[in-house]
């Protein structure tokens, strides 16, 4: 009896050892082409580089359930466009993801530092604007969101409506209208719209600066950061002026009458993409990532929270729920889009013609 028990113990001890090597072979598989992070053990590190607003949002409803799903500790690199593109133009960050608008997005394409991306992988590509998809090339990532710039104004202080980017011209305007810096992200699109008011049907740059030589004398300032138009609105220095439609909310907030015009030659496409970073060791986890940035439960509660307005068709929001948001196919469907490639190759001459004929 002794002995037929040692048996099954040693029986039982080998079956173990059998089993225990098993999983030690299926945690082996990881190292030998499984994607990244799908699997239990340490969590693979998957580093975004970002604008960092709003974080308590992001932390809690786009990082948080990606992290528990796919085994993943997100790690953040904060600053603005051109700090982070910076870093990693110059090898001295070592992030996978990164977030930039469409005209800083174009240089880093130019510059050879994104990966091509795996549309297959990312399949709520289908479920987003056509505008969205590739707004920068099949290669390279989508836009997660897209906000108009349009013209914001106080009725009270203009004293007449503004329907049109040629209403910027009206002598109502005199001494109370801001524009954006050509140096900004915005400045190449009232070039652009400048263009339009002039009559010309496609871009035309001698007409563009000499309209806006004209229109100097009515410019209380030219901004560079978007907190500059609203200190100068809410203290009654300008009545009017181009801004990007997600901060109409903190105009109203200091003047309740202010309206937001889509002017009728249309607004402009501002977009914010994402991109996989050349050289990421976690390619497939960031397209994961992507492709949950693009699903409709993060674009609801992005576009709910007046965080980001949605570029996922899908959802459905209610008149309130969209106020102050870029919302609708037939919103989007009929925003102008810069070709942001070409705005980059002209870009240095625009600002050298700015300043010596439009702000002298």
């Amino acid at each position: 009896m002794m002995k037929k028990r040692m048996i099954r113990s040693l029986l039982s001890v080998s079956l173990i050892g059998l089993a225990l090597s098993g999983c030690g072979q299926a945690g082996g598989n990881k190292d030998q082409g499984a994607a990244p992070g799908t699997g239990g053990g340490e969590p693979t590190k998957l580093v975004i580089s970002t604008w960092g607003f709003s974080e308590d949002f992001f932390k809690k409803e786009v990082y948080a359930p990606f992290e528990k799903e796919h085994n993943v500790k997100i790690v953040l690199e904060i600053g603005n466009n051109a700090e982070r593109l910076n870093k990693v133009k110059q090898g001295s960050s070592n992030v996978d993801l990164i977030y930039l608008s469409d005209y800083y997005a174009q240089q880093g394409i130019e510059a050879g530092l994104f990966e091509k991306i795996d549309r297959s992988r990312i399949t709520n590509l289908k479920d987003i604007y056509d505008i969205a998809k590739a707004p920068l090339g099949e290669d390279y990532g989508p836009a997660y969101t897209i906000g108009q710039f349009g013209i914001a104004y106080n009725p009270k202080a203009t004293g007449k409506e503004i329907k049109s980017w040629s209403d910027l011209w009206s002598p109502e305007l005199a001494k109370k209208l801001t524009l954006p810096n050509i140096t900004s992200t915005s400045g190449p699109m009232i070039l652009d719209a400048a263009s339009t008011a002039a009559g010309s049907s496609t871009f035309n740059e001698d007409q563009a600066f000499t309209k806006l030589k004209a229109l100097n004398k009515s410019v209380v300032k030219y901004y560079g950061q978007t907190s500059e138009f609203v200190n100068m609105f809410a203290q009654g220095e300008i009545a009017a002026g181009p801004i990007m439609e997600m901060y109409v909310k903190d105009l109203k907030a200091a003047v309740p009458d202010t309206k937001f015009v889509t002017p009728q030659e249309g607004a402009y496409a501002v977009m914010n993409t994402v991109n996989v970073v050349k050289g990421s060791k976690n390619k497939q986890l960031a397209e994961d990532f992507i492709n949950w940035h693009l699903s409709k439960e993060v674009q609801e509660k992005s576009a709910k929270s007046k965080i980001d307005s949605p570029v996922n068709t899908t959802l459905q929001l209610k008149p309130e729920e969209a106020q102050g948001i870029t919302y609708g196919a037939d919103v989007v469907n009929k925003l102008r889009k810069l070709d942001m490639k070409f705005v980059n190759q002209n870009l240095k001459g625009w600002i050298d013609r700015w300043n010596r004929e439009v702000t002298q």
